[in-house]
Order: structure tokens, then C-alpha cells, then sequence
């Protein structure tokens, strides 16, 4: 299979700018269909905080709705800057798990935790949190990186090419 690969040697100030603009109403996007699915799962399943089959199924919809957005968005668009939206997932989960790691720990929040066991805790361990981040790791370090990410998987399968 040929790749056909189209290198620009220079773009203009505009472009940039158009392009920039894009980017981040993808990711504004992206954390839009985020909010939709965690309302619907809201207002449909009336969720109990404590029990762990809603946060599964949330993290489920968080990759599944914007990924589902994202696909019918670049269908209608065709804007290529949409299936680079990982980006901006990949830059939120790298900040706050510098976040994280600064975080102080004491009785109840991850006291004796280590640098690793404190980041699983806190973004991906459904059953024993680490109390960080007063409970929302699971939110903001992993719903919100996933969501973009799900949303460029789907742009990358509703672009034409």
C-alpha cells in the first residue's frame, strides 16, 4: 500500500491560527460529550458514589460517547485536526499527574504510598482510591485524557482518506 505523504514547507500566521482555533473547539468538544455522558448516566442510573459499577460505566462512556461524537463530527467536517485531539488528553494527564505527585499524603490519603502506587490509586483504581484530589482522579486523570482520546479515535474513522 502506497502512502501518499503531503509535506508543507510553510503555513502562514492565519493557518496557524485556524489551525489552533480548531484544536481546541475539537477538544472543547471532546469534554462536552464527556459532560452529556456523565448527565445522561446522572439522570438515567441515579448513581450511588460509593458503589463501583457506575464508575465502570462511566469510564466505558467517557471513551464510547466522544469516540461516537467525535466519528459523526469529522464525517460532517472533514477537518484533519480533529484526530489529533489525544494530544490534548495526553498533555491534562501528564499535568495532573505532576499534580498528583506534589499532593500531600496523611492519615487516610494514600500515607504510605509510593510515587506509582499513588497515580494507580488515584486515576484507575476503582475499589480503593487514594482520597487525593477529594475523590475526582477518576474525573479529571483518567474521564477527561480518555474522552479526547476517544474522540480522536473516532475523528480518525469519520475523516475521508
Amino acid at each position: 500500500m502506497a502512502m501518499k505523504q503531503d509535506i508543507e514547507k510553510s503555513k502562514s500566521l492565519g493557518e496557524l491560527g485556524r489551525e489552533a482555533l480548531w484544536f481546541t473547539t475539537h477538544t472543547l468538544l471532546a469534554i462536552l460529550m464527556l459532560a452529556v455522558a456523565i448527565g445522561g448516566m446522572t439522570f438515567f442510573m441515579h448513581p450511588d458514589p460509593d458503589a463501583n459499577t457506575p464508575k465502570l460505566i462511566g469510564t466505558g462512556l467517557a471513551l464510547v460517547v466522544p469516540l461516537i461524537g467525535g466519528f459523526f463530527i469529522a464525517r460532517m467536517q472533514q477537518n484533519d485536526i480533529a484526530r489529533y485531539v489525544w494530544i490534548s488528553g495526553l498533555l491534562l494527564f501528564s499535568v495532573v499527574c505532576v499534580w498528583v505527585l506534589d499532593l500531600p499524603t496523611g492519615p487516610g490519603l494514600c500515607e504510605k504510598c509510593g510515587a506509582v502506587e499513588k497515580l494507580w490509586r488515584t486515576f484507575f483504581d476503582i475499589t480503593n482510591g487514594s482520597g487525593l484530589m477529594g475523590g475526582d482522579g477518576l474525573l479529571i486523570g483518567t474521564w477527561l485524557p480518555l474522552s479526547m482520546i476517544g474522540y480522536a479515535i473516532g475523528a480518525r474513522f469519520g475523516l475521508d482518506e
